[in-house]
């Protein structure tokens, strides 16, 4: 669909605010001339898009499909208003869907896929298992981890106390450190996974720390998910007692989120998500979850999660012999993340300043601390990744142009019409790829 059919739909008696369409079609245009480099971004299909849109979305839905009785499910209609049939049957559907993606034996978990996103669903996890004021751990977000792991200005910190865990000076996940804090503070719950981090987690570690000081072990695996279900990184399960994702990114599906746990806390994160901190839930969202989980358990999924990793690696190596200074000194997974103040070579002057200048190259990063920074609005790096590009079709060849185009914007000698020389190959690349994807909504 060209950008010039869609403006002439929006524009149509069918949709009559001209305001709203013109802002729409650029953004159309945006993403349809510049790269997403991202890794937490992606595009969906246009059948999750429909059911996005569907009429779902007027049905008001409080409750679940199901009712509980001392944790076990004792009916199948625990909504509190009337003309639930299609809504009860999308979310049964949706849940048993990824049930099925998510784990080996879904009869021995639960799952909810009411939360609007995947920070609410950390706070609802939070919130079934702990009291005010209760410990918990979550990886410092300045070391990889999320605003919801126990960042000072999130409320996960205000209404409970969390300590902070941190990477060793390989840029490693420091086990020897996270035990002494657990046998320390005694949390809860620990939270495992990451939002900057570029290599594998063992959850079994993990795990056999949570069990030394009883706590609960809570995966937040956003980032990660789609390698999880690949099998290209291990999965939190059985080592988790519960785990979190947002649907959004590498997942390719709408903005919304899941958590799947041991059955024996089903009840409890039920619960939590609803009365405990939402009211009804967005049923087209759902919707187009289920969607997306069909999707993703297709073969060509596998192959796709194969090629995200691929074009990792290759992407990093090649910034690497190009001179950039890569956090962990390699990737494992989808992401890379650059230091580039700490760079010799380099004329950088944090990472807001050259994400800002990648993208006037039609290059979208974004800025991101690494290990040690302490101010996230002036980093000392940024953050890409290939989740995006490889749903478009590219692979290695095309991650090495982009790293030599990176490199060319990062010249801190080039003008402005380099800048715009380099947006318009990127345009070109891009338009190769596109025509080509016309069951994607870009």
């Amino acid at each position: 669909m060209s950008i010039k059919n869609f403006y002439e739909i929006l524009k149509t008696s069918e949709f009559k605010d001209i305001e709203v369409a013109d802002i729409i079609n650029d953004e159309l245009t945006r993403q349809r001339s510049t790269l997403c480099l991202i890794p937490s971004e992606n595009y969906i299909s246009r059948e999750v898009a429909i059911a996005l849109s569907s009429p779902l979305n007027n049905k008001y839905s409080e409750g679940y499909p199901h009712k509980w009785k001392e944790n076990t499910v004792i009916s199948q209609n625990g909504k509190y208003y009337q003309g639930q049939k299609n809504a009860i049957a999308i979310e049964e559907l949706a849940m048993k869907r990824g049930l099925e993606l998510f784990t080996q034996n879904p009869d021995l978990y639960h799952i909810n896929v009411q939360s609007l996103s995947g920070a609410p669903a950390n706070l609802a996890v939070l919130n079934a298992f702990l009291n005010k004021g209760d410990t918990f751990m979550g990886l410092a977000l300045d070391f990889g981890g999320h605003l919801t792991h126990g960042h000072k200005v999130n409320i996960t910190s205000k209404y409970y106390n969390a300590v902070q865990y941190s990477l060793n000076n390989n840029g490693e996940l420091d086990f020897d450190e996270i035990e002494k804090l657990a046998l320390l503070h005694k949390p809860k719950l620990i939270f495992c996974g990451a939002t900057a981090y570029p290599l594998k987690i063992d959850f079994s570690k993990f795990s056999e720390i949570a069990k030394k000081v009883g706590a609960i072990l809570a995966a937040d695996i956003s980032h990660i998910c789609g390698l999880c279900i690949a099998n290209e990184h291990p999965h939190p399960f059985p080592y988790a007692d519960v785990i979190t994702t947002t649907t959004h990114k590498i997942l390719r599906g709408p903005r919304a989120g899941i958590i799947i746990s041991k059955k024996e806390y089903g009840q409890q994160i039920d619960k939590s998500i609803f009365p405990g901190i939402q009211g009804g839930p967005h049923m087209s969202a759902i919707a187009a979850m289920a969607v997306a989980f069909k999707e993703a358990m297709q073969p060509e999924y596998r192959d796709y999660i194969k090629q995200v990793i691929k074009n990792a690696k290759v992407l990093s190596e090649e910034l690497q012999k190009l001179g950039f200074n890569i956090v962990s000194k390699r990737t494992e997974n989808h992401l890379i993340l650059l230091d580039v103040v700490n760079n010799g070579h380099l004329s950088v002057e944090n990472g807001s300043w050259l994400a800002e200048r990648l993208e006037l190259a039609g290059i979208i990063t974004n800025k991101n601390t690494i290990p040690g920074d302490k101010k996230p609005w002036i980093p000392s790096g940024i953050r890409i990744g290939t989740p995006a590009a490889t749903t478009l079709g590219m692979k290695e060849d095309e991650m090495k142009l982009i790293a030599n185009l990176i490199k060319k914007a990062t010249e801190n000698s080039h003008s402005d019409d380099t800048l715009k020389n380099i947006s318009l190959e990127i345009k070109t690349l891009l338009n190769l790829f596109i025509e080509k994807n016309n069951n994607l909504l870009i």
